[in-house]
């Protein structure tokens, strides 16, 4: 892997990929600072102790290639519409464009690239694929707001990203399709207002940060290390699984508070068939994430009990149990402070 200064300068220039794009007032502008953030994301995916991120980094380059080759196409096509007389019909070019962000985002139904590419990733870098690269595609999709496209969009990812994860035991393949659910739920606050998906990219991010930074501490790939791993600590076994309900978005945790929001925005506007679909794929995700809990919970794993003598290093762990508060009690603190203020 690169040294910390030439990781520095390519997060640097990712993120001013995705400030290029989302500041910028014009579709080849889009284009640009979207190249710059895939050319300086590459190199931080590749690591020469893990052979499938060279696979991994392959993959991601070609399917972002050809949905920004998508798009080039079809802003070119946009800008030469008013030299061809108006031949060119802008709402099919508007739906091109908003499939190729759609492929970029990792969306339903062009989704098949996500969870595979996921498996060859650290865990550092799957966050950054979960959270940070989904910002400038939702951005660019929110100015095109096309709407039926966006329904069959949300409705295919809140369902595929339910099913796909029910048979999963890799838990970068599970974080992946928990991550395609929740893109049906940040498209379809797109479809309200930018400051509702804004507020649940929040919690979306801060959730995922979590737990992928748990795992990350004690390199979990798997289900079955998280049931034999924490045999000796209790509360950091406890507290791993309450923040899976709390991204599962199960009500008294922090999880629940930007579905709440998108349920309250999308009854006022009368989607009531989107909002029972979404609402039906969610209880899916809960169903797995309470039985990978109540696996947990009610079986002891004392098999490996040998590798419980990890060093744990306390400031990693007391920052996680920190953010953990926070996951858990973070919706009765708002709630609390709303009330009082």
């Amino acid at each position: 892997m690169f040294n910390n200064s030439s990781k520095i300068l390519f997060i640097t220039i990712m993120i001013i990929g995705t400030l290029i794009t989302v500041t910028s007032n014009s579709w080849l502008g889009a284009w640009m600072g979207l190249e710059i953030n895939l050319l300086s994301f590459i190199p931080l995916l590749s690591d020469n102790n893990n052979l499938m991120s060279t696979e991994a980094s392959l993959k991601y380059f070609l399917t972002q290639a050809l949905a920004s080759t998508v798009l080039l196409f079809s802003s070119i096509l946009l800008m030469l519409k008013n030299n061809l007389n108006n031949e060119i019909n802008e709402s099919f070019t508007s739906m091109i464009i908003m499939s190729a962000l759609l492929l970029k985002s990792g969306a339903a139904p062009f989704h098949f690239w996500f969870p595979n590419m996921m498996e060859g990733l650290t865990w550092m870098n799957a966050l950054m694929l979960m959270t940070w690269q989904k910002i400038a595609p939702l951005m660019l999709i929110s100015y095109l707001n096309i709407k039926y496209l966006l329904l069959i969009s949300v409705i295919l990812s809140v369902i595929i990203g339910a099913i796909g994860g029910l048979n999963q035991t890799s838990l970068r393949k599970l974080m992946a399709f928990s991550s395609i659910n929740h893109l049906g739920w940040m498209l379809s606050s797109l479809m309200i207002s930018e400051s509702v998906w804004f507020i649940y990219f929040f919690f979306y991010s801060f959730l995922s940060f979590v737990l992928t930074f748990m795992f990350n501490i004690f390199k979990l790939f798997h289900l079955n290390q998280l049931f034999s791993w924490f045999v000796n600590s209790k509360i950091l076994k406890f507290t791993l699984f309450m923040n899976f309900l709390s991204l599962g978005g199960l009500p008294p945790f922090l999880g629940f508070l930007p579905k709440w929001l998108v349920i309250q925005q999308l009854t006022l506007c009368n989607q009531y068939f989107l909002l029972l679909m979404m609402m039906m794929s969610t209880l899916i995700t809960l169903f797995f994430y309470l039985r990978i809990c109540y696996s947990a919970f009610m079986m002891n794993y004392f098999e490996n009990n040998w590798i419980m003598k990890m060093n744990m290093i306390s400031s990693n762990t007391n920052m996680y149990l920190i953010m953990t508060f926070f996951s858990i009690f973070g919706l009765f603190m708002i709630s609390l402070f709303y009330f009082m203020f």
